[in-house]
């Protein structure tokens, strides 16, 4: 990847400032808030009877930027299931995170809009489009995108992939998918 490197740190110190950060995470997630340091909340969830709850978290936890990257890197881990539309929509997202701005942004939004299903390539797309900015096209009057929009958009792309794995399958790649979270957070 080019452009500017990924941050290495959390923007939260606690999952509680997660969850103040984004109160409508509470409607994503039926584990309490705790009041502990983020990587450590994650590392519960993922052990927990709703795992799935560690892929929800982590996209709101992380860093814009660095949770886009995550979900399009998830994605990546099942390019095989994905369909050529995709993997394009990918591109445009791994492309904003190469180079954040409105450009990168913008054509990630409309080739998201563009798409007739919601599927794993089309949200990472919108989870780019939605990162900053306006969620109108350029010719409309500007209206800022809600910051829960583009978490949202990530944890659809991740959620929606892992339902392309197979049943048996499924436990070992969302741990896989909620250890490439913590590695990332972490710096690596």
């Amino acid at each position: 990847m080019n452009g500017a490197a990924l941050p290495t740190t959390l923007p939260f110190a606690s999952a509680t400032e997660v969850y103040a950060a984004f109160p409508e995470i509470a409607a994503d997630l039926t584990a309490p808030c705790e009041n502990r340091p983020p990587l450590d909340f994650l590392a519960a969830l993922a052990a927990s009877a709703t795992p799935e709850e560690a892929l929800t978290f982590a996209a709101f936890a992380l860093e814009r930027r660095l949770a886009i990257w995550w979900g399009h890197e998830c994605l990546r881990q099942l390019a095989d299931r994905m369909t050529p539309r995709d993997l394009a929509l990918m591109e445009l997202a791994a492309a904003w995170v190469a180079e954040p701005g409105d450009g990168t942004r913008g054509a990630a939004l409309e080739a998201a809009r563009e798409s007739e299903a919601k599927t794993p390539g089309v949200w990472i797309a919108l989870a780019a489009g939605w990162s900053s900015g306006s969620m109108t096209p350029a010719d409309q009057p500007a209206v800022p995108v809600p910051p829960h929009l583009c978490p949202r958009a990530i944890n659809a792309a991740v959620l929606s992939a892992l339902a392309r794995v197979d049943r048996p399958g499924r436990p070992a790649m969302l741990a896989r998918f909620a250890r490439m979270a913590r590695t990332l957070a972490e710096g690596g």
